[in-house]
């Protein structure tokens, strides 16, 4: 019995802290090299075709803490079009959630050297729960797993200018229910629209070096306020070193290598949790692996 209880308590305490400090969608530190999954409009904006790999282990040192692994290639189809496709496999406990999404973007320039990017994005979610898993004898609520697909739908605007750019986005409006068993006591969560809004700027230091601050900030009905404060330097158009502050938080150091003039990025990010949490893990681990083919 004591067993079966400490099973059910630390199913409910994952699945409130990931949706507290996660605000139920994956956080990313290196969101700069990953607009993909926030932002339709950014597909086709770097005018070459780009893949991503990621890889995020949360909270290591918390037993089936969240990872998170995601793919997403992007490119221009013509002067004013983009396409691009984005996988996020997302997993915390017995929750696991795989997003599925296609991008299409629209250029249209509005001063000189700026362009305005319009996006839509289409897919959906596939949703497992692992409920048997938990090993809960004798409840109907623990006894039958959940499996079912969420359809969604996106918008975003994507601004870019030569030294700056400006994002507004909302990857899925559509509020699918996450978890909801009938014919007993309801354990029910709503996927909320998450609504991000940020950008960023390039300042030209000398011949050999760029700062480049940025702001990320996420909205979400019913949780509090996400703002990532960000700022690198990029030496000699190859190496980048920066940190990023998450308001009441986090704290991630990280850097960017660039290799084959840049055609290939590797990326490293630490993350440490500035909450009680942080008590608990050994911090949060960030890989990202990116191509870029003129």
């Amino acid at each position: 019995m004591v067993r079966n209880l400490l099973y059910v308590f630390l199913a409910l305490l994952i699945s409130n802290i990931a949706k507290v400090n996660a605000q139920q969608d994956p956080h990313f530190s290196l969101y700069r090299y990953n607009m993909n999954v926030i932002n339709p409009a950014y597909a086709g904006t770097s005018e070459s075709l780009e893949a991503l790999l990621g890889f995020r282990s949360q909270w290591s040192g918390i037993q089936d803490g969240p990872e998170t692994q995601n793919f997403n290639i992007n490119a221009p189809i013509n002067r004013d079009m983009g396409i691009g496709f984005t996988i996020v496999n997302d997993e915390v406990f017995v929750l696991k959630e795989t997003h599925l999404y296609a991008d299409f973007s629209y250029k249209l320039q509005v001063g000189y050297d700026v362009n305005l990017y319009a996006g839509i994005k289409a897919g959906g979610t596939f949703l497992n729960i692992n409920l048997s898993g938990l090993d809960v004898d004798n409840d109907p609520l623990f006894n039958q797993d959940v499996s079912r697909f969420n359809p969604n739908v996106g918008i975003g605007f994507y601004l870019k200018a030569e030294s700056y750019y400006i994002t507004l986005s909302a990857p899925a409006l559509i509020s699918n229910d996450r978890f909801e068993k009938e014919g007993v006591v309801p354990v029910s969560g709503s996927e909320n629209t998450h609504i991000f809004l940020g950008g960023g700027y390039d300042i030209e230091l000398n011949d050999d070096f760029i700062l480049k601050p940025s702001v990320l900030s996420k909205i979400v009905t019913g949780a509090p306020l996400s703002i990532d404060l960000t700022s690198s330097i990029i030496y000699n158009d190859r190496f980048e070193f920066g940190g990023n502050y998450r308001w009441d938080e986090s704290v991630t150091f990280f850097t960017i290598i660039g290799f084959s003039d840049n055609s290939l990025n590797f990326g490293y990010a630490y993350e440490s949790a500035t909450t009680d949490i942080q008590t608990y893990n050994s911090g949060t681990h960030e890989i990202i692996l990116k191509f870029r083919l003129n």
